[in-house]
C-alpha cells in the first residue's frame, strides 16, 4: 500500500468522467437515433463470427418505493407494484425488436440488472423477466449474471429465488451503517438486516457479493464514518464499491432535500478517503482499481493480477469486450463502433414501442480518433500502462508523434510520481493507480477542449 499523501488527494479533488466508456455518454447527440442504431445490429448480424461473439445485457427497472436523497439515478418513486406488469411487457417488445434485426440465440456472458431497484419486482415478475431474456439469448454457463439489491426489499427467500434464476453475483446498497446518516438521506436500513442477507447469500452460493458505501454523504464525520469501515470489514464481502458523494442539486432534484450546512467539508471528505484506503489494505483486500476493492480471491482481484481486467458501462469486469444490449428507460448500449441511449421518460419509452420502433433517441457513431483514444484510456484503466508498439501497429500511428502534448502533460505526472514515462511506453505507478482517472483524462479530447466539468462525480 503506497503512501497517499493528503496533498496528492487534495489536488486531485477535482471532478472527471469514470470512463465506463469513451467517449463519455454527455457526449451522445440527439443526430444519432433508431435508424444508426439498426444499422449497427444488422451490421453485427452479418458479421462473420456474430454468434460466437458473447454479449453483455444490462436491463434497467426503474422503480423505487422511496427516495434516497442522494440518488442520481434515472428512477421513478411509486409503491403501486401494478406499474411492473405493463413495464415488463415493453421490456418483452423491446427484446422481440431486438431479434428481429440480429437474429436470436446471441450468446450473453454478462447480465446485469440495475436501476431504481430491481427487487422492486416480485418473484414472479422476475422469473417472466428471465424467460423472457432466456427465450431469446443464449445465457453461457460461468459468466457474470448480477443483480443490484436494496436490502429493505428482500430476505433469504427472494435471495434462494435469485439463484435459483441463475444470479451468481449480488450488488447490496449500505452506503453507511451510521443511523444519523441514513436518517438525513432517507433511506434506513438496520446493519443486522444486511449482515444477516450477506450470511444467507453465502450460504446460498452466491459467487460474489459486493457492497456499495459512499463517502460525503450528510451528518457524515471520519470517525462516524471508521465505525462504518469497521462494520464492513467485519462483514467481509467480496468486492466493495466506495463511490463519493457528488451534490448536484441543480441537476437532480431529490439532492436538493439534503441540507447542504450537513455536508462534510472537502478536508473531512479527503480524510475519509485517506482512511477507506488504509482500512480496506488492513483487512486484506486488494485495490482493483478507481473506487474498487475486491478479496484476493475474488475474480475480479485475479483478474487485475492477470491483467484482463476490462471496462464497461457497467465499471470494472471480468468479462472481456463486447457489445452490450441496453433495455429499458435510459438504459446504454454499445454495438460496434456506436453508443446508444434509450428514452429517459417512461411515456417516450413507451410510446416508440408503441408505434413498433425501438426506443432509441441519442448516441455516438465513433470516430478513428475515438477509437485510438477509447484504446489508450481503458489501457491505463484497465492494466495501468499502455505500451506505444501495439497501439502504433492497430492504429497506424507514431505514438510520440500523435500524442505529444499529452506526453509533456504526463511528465508533470511523473514528477509527482504518478506514471513513470519510458521510451516503449507509460506505466502507472502504485501511488498513480489511486489517481488513474486524472491520468487517462489526459487523453480525453473532448474533456480537453472542455473545462466546465462540474457535470461530472470528483475524482476521489
Amino acid at each position: 500500500m503506497p503512501t497517499i499523501t493528503t496533498e496528492l488527494l487534495t489536488k486531485f479533488d477535482v471532478p472527471g468522467p469514470r470512463y465506463t466508456s469513451y467517449p463519455t455518454a454527455d457526449r451522445f447527440v440527439e443526430a444519432f437515433g433508431e435508424a444508426d442504431y439498426l444499422q449497427a445490429l444488422e451490421q453485427r448480424r452479418d458479421g462473420p463470427a456474430a454468434l460466437a461473439l458473447p454479449l453483455s445485457l444490462y436491463v434497467h427497472i426503474p422503480f423505487c418505493e422511496s427516495l434516497c436523497y442522494y440518488c442520481a439515478c434515472n428512477k421513478i418513486i411509486t409503491k403501486h407494484h401494478d406499474r411492473a406488469a405493463p413495464y415488463l411487457r415493453y421490456l418483452a417488445r423491446e427484446v422481440d425488436l431486438h431479434v428481429q434485426h440480429m437474429g436470436a440465440g446471441h450468446s450473453v456472458s454478462q447480465l446485469h440488472l440495475g436501476g431504481g431497484t430491481p427487487t422492486f419486482l416480485s418473484d414472479d415478475e422476475l422469473r417472466e423477466l428471465m424467460a423472457v431474456l432466456r427465450r431469446s439469448f443464449d445465457l453461457v454457463p460461468g459468466g457474470e449474471y448480477s443483480i443490484e439489491v436494496d436490502p429493505r426489499t428482500i430476505d433469504e427467500s427472494r435471495l434462494a429465488t435469485l439463484a435459483e434464476l441463475g444470479f451468481n453475483r449480488l450488488s447490496f446498497g449500505v452506503q453507511d451503517f451510521d443511523p444519523l446518516v441514513q436518517k438525513a438521506v432517507h433511506r434506513v436500513q438496520p446493519a443486522e438486516q444486511v449482515f444477516a442477507l450477506v450470511a444467507a447469500a453465502r450460504r446460498l452460493g452466491f459467487e460474489s457479493v459486493n457492497v456499495d458505501l459512499i463517502y460525503g454523504l450528510p451528518k457524515q464525520t471520519p470517525e462516524s464514518f471508521d465505525r462504518t469501515l469497521a462494520q464492513v470489514a467485519e462483514l467481509r464481502p467480496d468486492r466493495i464499491a466506495l463511490y463519493a458523494y457528488a451534490h448536484l442539486p441543480e441537476r437532480f432534484k431529490p439532492q436538493r432535500r439534503i441540507i447542504a450546512v450537513d455536508l462534510p467539508g472537502a478536508g473531512n471528505k479527503v480524510a475519509m478517503l485517506a482512511r477507506s484506503l488504509a482500512a480496506f489494505d488492513e483487512a486484506g483486500y486488494v485495490y482493483v482499481g478507481m473506487d474498487h476493492f475486491a478479496l484476493p480471491d475474488d475474480a475480479l482481484a485475479v483478474a487485475k493480477r492477470q491483467g484482463r481486467l476490462h471496462r464497461n458501462f457497467q465499471g470494472y469486469s471480468t468479462q472481456p469486450d463486447c457489445d452490450l444490449i441496453g433495455l429499458g428507460v435510459s438504459a446504454i448500449g454499445k454495438i460496434g463502433a456506436t453508443y446508444s441511449q434509450n428514452a429517459k421518460t417512461l411515456a417516450e419509452y413507451q410510446d416508440a414501442l408503441d408505434q413498433g420502433h425501438l426506443p432509441v433517441v441519442r448516441g455516438l457513431a465513433i470516430s478513428r480518433d475515438d477509437v485510438l483514444r477509447r484504446a489508450v484510456i481503458m489501457a491505463l484503466m484497465c492494466q495501468g500502462e499502455v505500451q506505444f508498439e501495439p497501439i502504433e501497429l492497430a492504429h497506424l500511428i507514431d505514438f510520440k508523434t500523435y500524442f505529444a502534448p499529452e506526453l509533456a502533460q504526463l511528465r508533470a505526472m511523473q514528477e509527482q510520481g504518478l506514471v513513470r514515462l519510458t521510451d516503449t511506453g507509460i506505466q502507472v505507478t502504485a501511488t498513480g493507480w489511486f489517481f488513474v482517472r486524472g491520468v487517462a483524462m489526459v487523453f480525453d479530447k473532448y474533456l480537453q477542449a472542455d473545462r466546465t466539468r462540474t457535470r461530472f462525480s470528483k475524482i476521489i
